[in-house]
């Protein structure tokens, strides 16, 4: 890579960080990038996956006056993610390279489509919260049936990160926000748990099996960058316009559509 490319790369990797905090697409800004640098689809997601790890580490940190009284929920849910993780991991690695390259367009685009609908998303889990009544999130209690489903969600969420991990963060947001009477601060807390632990257990899958795999100064750069966006996003990344983050996003995952097709 030249100077400006690892510049590009370290700057998707910040600025990836700070939206992974806040919103969880933040590989549709580093995917396109790694690609336009050169390297190829299956690549640009293991080395993006390896490399956002330290952002969502401190995205996770960032928020964890949010977290407290949801220990409980989050042990519960945590190993259906890692179970997830590692079924995506696998299927990343096992299928065929044109396989990757046929979906991760579709991919793509249904991410498009979550972060461009959100709004509409989060007005319907207001209105259900309003209708509902509300939860003191200290005393909240899950029943079996919603547990499994909630388990079965983190599942499929961590499925989807293991394997390509845009708009991971939207999934698991709409998914649990639909089955917890939560704030939207708090089950964005538990999405950076629960996406750090998805995208770690993935990074170490692919570090002990497809390391050849791996461009390591792409990650280096990219997991410096994310280190510090996950810190931006956690503290001030909550401040900036919704409307022009989503944007932003979108296009760049539009970006990333058409640089995937034209390969």
């Amino acid at each position: 890579m030249t100077i400006w490319e690892m510049v590009a790369v370290a700057a998707a990797g910040l600025a990836a960080g700070s939206i992974n905090a806040v919103v969880g697409s933040g590989t549709l800004v580093t995917f396109p990038v790694l690609l336009a640098v050169g390297l190829p689809p299956v690549t640009a997601t293991i080395t993006n996956s390896l490399g956002l790890v330290p952002g969502n580490l401190t995205g996770a940190i960032g928020y964890r006056r949010e977290l407290r009284g949801q220990r409980r929920l989050l042990l519960r849910l945590f190993p259906a993610s890692v179970l997830g993780a590692l079924t995506g991991a696998f299927l990343l690695l096992h299928l065929p390279a044109a396989a990757f390259e046929t979906i991760v367009p579709v991919l793509v685009g249904l991410a498009v489509v979550l972060v461009a609908v959100q709004p509409l998303l989060q007005r319907a889990l207001a209105r259900r919260r309003a209708q509902d009544g509300g939860t003191d999130p200290e005393q909240l209690r899950v029943g079996p049936g919603r547990m499994t489903a909630l388990a079965a969600g983190a599942y499929a969420t961590g499925t989807y990160g293991g394997y390509f991990a845009a708009s991971q963060g939207v999934l698991q947001i709409g998914i649990f926000g639909l089955l917890l009477p939560e704030s939207l601060h708090r089950l964005n807390a538990i999405k950076n748990v629960l996406t750090l632990g998805v995208n770690a257990v993935a990074a170490l899958a692919y570090v002990v099996v497809a390391t050849d795999r791996i461009d390591w100064t792409a990650a280096a750069l990219v997991a410096g960058g994310s280190l510090v966006g996950g810190h931006v996003g956690s503290t001030v990344g909550r401040r900036l316009p919704a409307p022009a983050l989503r944007t932003a996003i979108v296009l760049l995952g539009l970006v990333a559509i058409a640089v995937l097709l034209s390969r």
